[in-house]
């Protein structure tokens, strides 16, 4: 579950709840720090932290945070293999450290603006200082080095950051709250559909466009947040395209791909990928220079056939891209690294 996801499900109740955050690991684990989920007072639980190993202990320390309206870290050790361990044969043989806090009123309200923010496209940086038994003191959300917001009374946050000592650096807990991944895919063909449905469930926001309005409809595309009927190079004039959207070009019609394509070619973008072999594309490039960001055949060779296989592949090497391309969870953005040392 992405942060806007989970974030929407915070800015739509009111219902009393704990966010659990894993803010260290060490070792190997499920999920990696940043991760979040949610235990709401109706036992509702949104989101995973293990594959079932942790959340029936936190349900009931959960109860505990907001019973004690007092937030708490808990240590888990997963590399015992042994039954009386948390390990339990899983392993995982990893130590995670979890943040578990309640969300009262003031902490829902700056979630809620984060999440705004996430739908408007923006990233939102968020520093925690914690106390040495791992409960937490303060709190800010950095938009940029201007504009920050929270519960936060040291200063101003990103000063504090850039001076705080490395040894002190397991008393912070940082993490970049990130808008949906976009995606971009030019065709409305029978091979579509399911890999919106896929990307969808996996956390990007697709649009779909295509000139033919039989084929780029909704009832084919129930899944897509957007879908735009225009003619290539009209929709390229218009829509803003950003230096870390996704593009997939498969509209099976060579003149349109060879349009699109080149008008891409000028832009930096986190990912082009084509439909089709690569002696295709390689007629489609003329003469010019593929960049790294383009990746033909589309996908990740695992002998797909058939649209959903297919759309499988694509699905998985857009998530290998973004992934190894955002910042970690536990890096500092611009405004933070041009300064710190």
């Amino acid at each position: 579950m992405s942060d806007i996801e989970l974030l929407e499900t915070l800015a739509g109740t009111d219902q009393p709840s704990v966010m659990a955050t894993i803010i260290h690991v060490e070792g190997s684990s499920y999920r990696k720090e940043g991760a979040m989920m949610l235990f709401q007072e109706d036992g509702t639980q949104v989101g995973l932290l293990s594959g079932g190993c942790l959340e029936t202990d936190l349900t009931i320390k959960a109860q505990k945070v907001w019973q004690e309206s007092l937030s708490r870290t808990v240590v888990y050790d997963l590399s015992s293999e042994d039954d009386l361990s948390w390990g339990q044969g899983s392993g995982c043989n990893g130590t995670i450290s979890v943040l578990l806090e309640p969300v009262d009123l003031k902490l829902r309200q700056h979630l809620k603006r984060v999440y705004d923010y996430l739908c408007a496209g923006k990233s939102v940086f968020h520093v925690k200082k914690l106390s040495t038994s791992g409960a937490v003191l303060e709190y800010a959300f950095i938009l940029d080095e201007r504009v920050y917001f929270g519960e936060w009374h040291s200063g101003h946050p990103v000063e504090w950051i850039r001076k705080i000592d490395e040894n002190e650096e397991s008393l912070m807990f940082t993490h970049i709250y990130s808008p949906k991944e976009r995606l971009i895919i030019f065709g409305a063909g029978p091979d579509v559909p399911p890999l919106v449905t896929f990307a969808g469930n996996v956390g990007f926001y697709t649009v779909v466009t295509d000139w033919r309005p039989n084929q780029c409809e909704k009832h084919f595309f129930p899944d897509a947040d957007e879908i735009i009927v225009d003619f290539p190079a009209h929709f390229l004039s218009k829509f803003p395209i950003q230096s870390d959207d996704f593009v997939l070009i498969m509209t099976h019609h060579f003149q349109k791909d060879q349009e699109i394509l080149h008008f891409l070619l000028e832009k930096e973008l986190r990912y082009i990928g084509i439909l089709g072999s690569k002696e295709r594309t390689r007629r489609l490039l003329q003469n010019h220079q593929p960049p790294d960001h383009l990746y033909s055949p589309v996908g990740l060779s695992i002998h797909a056939e058939g649209p959903e296989e297919i759309a499988i592949s694509i699905v998985a090497q857009l998530i290998e891209i973004a992934h190894s391309k955002k910042y970690s969870r536990s890096s500092f953005p611009p405004f933070i690294t041009s300064i710190r040392r």
